[in-house]
Order: C-alpha cells, then structure tokens, then sequence
C-alpha cells in the first residue's frame, strides 16, 4: 500500500480502512500475550495512534500491518513486563481472569511462555500467517521464529501433559 502522492484525504481513507482490517487481529495477538482483554485492546488502540502519528512515512511502507502489529506486540510485552513486576512487589498470586472463552488449561500453558514464543504461536496458529511475514512482525529472522515455535511447541507439550513431536 504506497502512499506516494496521495492527498490527505486518500491517505486518511487508507488509514480508516487499515484500522477496520486489522484492528481486531492485533487485539487477538495482544490477548494471547496479555491475556486481558481490556488491556489488549488498550495496546491495540495505543499501537494505532502511533501508526496514525507516523502515517505519513509508515504509510508508504510496503506491509504497514506489520508495523502496527510489530509496535502492538512490542506494547504488549512491555505492559507484560511491567505487571509481572507489579505482582512481584505486591506479592499478588491471583491471575488474571479471561473474558474470552479459552481453554482453561492451554491459557496457563500460554503465559508460562516467553512473550515473543506467545506472540509467535498467535500469529502462527490463530491468525495462520507464514513464516517469513512473522519474522517482520516480529522484526526477526525466519529462523528465529522457527526456534520459537519449536520451544513453544515444547513448553506447551510438557506443560498440558503431551508428547512432543515437532514437525519441520
């Protein structure tokens, strides 16, 4: 989608259009790295305002999706981060409730992963996107999100209980 020579008004049409398409999808990915729904779409919104702030330039990228879900999922972690040490220091056990209806057992399965291992298995498996547009999200290799996947898939297997056979 490059911008180049679009008046203001095209450019806030594909913005709008842009944020029907996609907003969603990021504030899937967010919940299964933060596992709150109102947090999710809080880093959903926050990831496109900045997308709206640099518009102009990211606009013109060639997969400007990538860039919002990259920035999400980088808020996303950090918001992940900054709890994790909220709970150390407030002692609190409780975890959070879901809102969405998830399997209770893989939803504890998912938060004993990293925060890119999460991120990677959302866009893999629930948004069913390749290897190579991941690795942009990302902002990684190809082989990086593999090795990803692979420890996912691994953790998640030990933790619910399976047996791990990684396909290629």
């Amino acid at each position: 989608m490059n911008l180049e020579g679009w008046h203001d008004d095209q450019a806030d049409v594909a913005y709008a259009w842009l944020f029907r398409e996609e907003f969603a999808a990021v504030v899937r990915t967010a919940f299964l790295i933060l596992h709150n729904r109102q947090e999710a779409e809080d880093v959903a919104q926050e990831a496109f305002m900045q997308l709206l702030v640099h518009w102009r330039k990211v606009g013109r990228y060639e997969r400007p999706e990538a860039w919002v879900r990259r920035v999400a999922i980088r808020l996303a972690a950090r918001r992940l981060r900054r709890e994790q040490l909220r709970a150390i220091l407030h002692r609190s056990v409780d975890p959070p409730v879901p809102t969405m209806p998830v399997d209770v057992d893989l939803l504890r399965a998912l938060r004993a992963l990293a925060p890119q291992q999460r991120a990677a298995v959302a866009l893999f498996y629930l948004e069913d996107r390749p290897m190579a547009e991941i690795a942009q999200i990302l902002g990684c290799s190809k082989a990086t999100v593999k090795v990803h996947l692979f420890k996912a898939r691994k953790r998640l297997a030990e933790l619910l209980g399976e047996e791990h056979v990684d396909v290629p």
